[in-house]
């Protein structure tokens, strides 16, 4: 008899428990942050009890030790408040209580709202889609023409999610993709694992190695002080290893529970046998997909096309993204013809059904609000910096990615990470004569490392998406992950000397 486990809700309650029991033990402190105010076309210094306003260039940040360029202050690039190096003080604790550990996922909704709208949209689209009846036309039709060859889509699939990762920064946007990916690889004998493996462990792959993702590789560069193409050929390098390796990896995988389902980890640790969702017979099947069917998955295509799109070179966001998707369902039901009634219904339940899969995504941003308003944080941040200062560089580099394998199970945001992180980090890489594009790679690293993992991440939205519990996922990619911390320490090694 298979044990329940708690789900991904409570499990995340219970992260913000320990996080809000954190703020009684750990003394409170803050770093002064510098922030951009373009209305007022100048610097806002925040200390402590006060805000004092700054003028507008180089000099600023240089007096302050931020080895940044005014323009990616002025052009955008940093929009979140720059942590001042050696500016931390102990401040008055502000222990957060049971009224805090409440209100916390609500807040995290509130401040995550974007993400929450993104998802439930995608949930409305998905199931409007699904409901034309041409993904089961489409996915029919695939798997006759890919029978006995689906193990080229893991390859070809994975590599366009870890690219896409490592490219432009493919995260949220993985999640639409699942209402494709599962029924797809189900029919090809897999299991549940394999579509979360091939698009979250992808687009996750993507953060560890990437090469031009702005929302990390750029921003912590910028950060650091450095030019973000210093260490651009080693993360390519890496990049290129890290996805064949988890290729191979999935696909071993893979195959040996299409010979045996026994040999599923799903079924080992939850009790469920892969069953196909598609049920569409495929006996004498031409995989003829039909006109309408065929304009239908066109329009599908072309809006995940124009999403990535939009990402990459017209620098589109959360809104734009659910506008796009909320334009789609319109279309998708004008070509349907169906009535507005129906399309409101069917939209609304599509939005419902993704429901718990945004409580997940806005509790655990609950997380970091409870660290912040408890002012740990920062505290956290000074603690590991102390910790690691006057060791040899080998060791050196190798603490700092344990640091941020660590913080990534607090601070879930990359961006976040880098503007909290990166300007005290790149100090301290000057002071030991590090190449500051090492200080980037453990940050990048380590983040990609436990991102695979840590609740405050989209893995826990992925699986409550294919209802396979935590503890197949942590049987599953734990192998997996300690092959890629040889691969990342390896890496920095040979950097740090390069």
């Amino acid at each position: 008899m298979k044990k329940n486990l708690p789900s991904p809700l409570t499990i995340l309650l219970f992260v913000v428990i320990l996080a809000a029991l954190a703020t009684w033990l750990i003394p409170a402190g803050k770093y002064n942050t510098l922030s951009y105010d373009q209305d007022q076309k100048s610097f806002v210094l925040q200390k402590i009890n006060e805000s004092v306003s700054l003028p507008l260039n180089q000099s600023t940040l240089d007096s302050l030790g931020i080895k940044i360029p005014l323009n990616n202050f002025t052009s955008g690039q940093i929009r979140k408040p720059v942590s001042v190096p050696g500016s931390y003080v102990q401040i008055e604790r502000n222990s957060q209580s049971f009224l805090d550990i409440i209100q916390a996922p609500l807040k995290g909704v509130i401040d995550s709202i974007d993400v929450v709208l993104f998802i439930l949209v995608i949930g409305g689209f998905i199931h409007l889609f699904n409901e034309s009846g041409a993904l089961v036309s489409g996915l029919t039709a695939l798997s006759i023409r890919m029978k006995g060859k689906e193990f080229w889509l893991i390859i070809i699939l994975t590599f366009l999610f870890s690219f896409a990762g490592a490219s432009y920064g493919m995260a949220e946007e993985g999640l639409v993709f699942y209402a494709v990916m599962v029924p797809l690889f189900l029919r090809a004998g897999y299991d549940l694992l394999v579509p979360v493996a091939v698009i979250f462990g992808g687009t996750q792959l993507g953060t560890l190695s990437s090469f031009t993702n702005p929302f990390s590789t750029i921003i912590a560069s910028n950060a650091a002080g450095i030019n973000w193409t210093d260490g651009l050929l080693q993360r390519l390098i890496l990049f290129t290893i890290t996805t064949v390796v988890t290729i191979i990896y999935i696909v071993r995988y893979a195959q040996k529970v299409k010979r045996n389902p026994e040999a599923s980890i799903v079924f080992q640790t939850d009790g469920c046998l892969p069953q196909p969702e598609v049920t569409t017979s495929t006996e004498n099947n031409t995989g003829s997909i039909g006109r309408k069917n065929t304009i239908l998955l066109l329009v599908f295509l072309a809006t995940f096309l124009t999403m990535i799109g939009g990402v990459i070179w017209l620098h589109w966001w959360l809104l734009e993204m659910s506008t796009l998707f909320l334009a789609a369902s319109i279309l998708v039901a004008f070509i349907q013809r169906i009535s507005e009634k129906q399309f409101i219904q069917t939209f609304i339940q599509g939005a419902e059904s993704m429901l718990a899969v945004a409580l997940i995504v806005g509790t655990a941003r609950g997380v970091s609000i409870v660290l912040n308003d408890g002012h740990i944080a920062d505290t956290i941040i000074y603690n590991a910096t102390q910790a690691t200062q006057g060791l040899p560089p080998v060791l050196f580099i190798i603490s700092l990615l344990l640091v941020f394998i660590v913080f990534t199970l607090f601070i879930a945001s990359s961006s976040g990470m880098a503007v909290l992180t990166m300007p005290i980090m790149g100090s301290m890489a000057t002071l030991m004569d590090i190449p500051g594009r090492e200080i980037v790679n453990a940050y990048l690293y380590g983040m990609g490392i436990m991102g695979f993992l840590t609740p405050t991440g989209l893995i826990l939205p992925s699986l409550a998406l294919v209802n396979v519990s935590i503890k197949a996922w942590i049987k599953f990619i734990t192998p997996l992950l300690l092959l890629l911390l040889v691969i990342c320490i390896l890496s920095l090694i040979i950097g740090i000397y390069l």
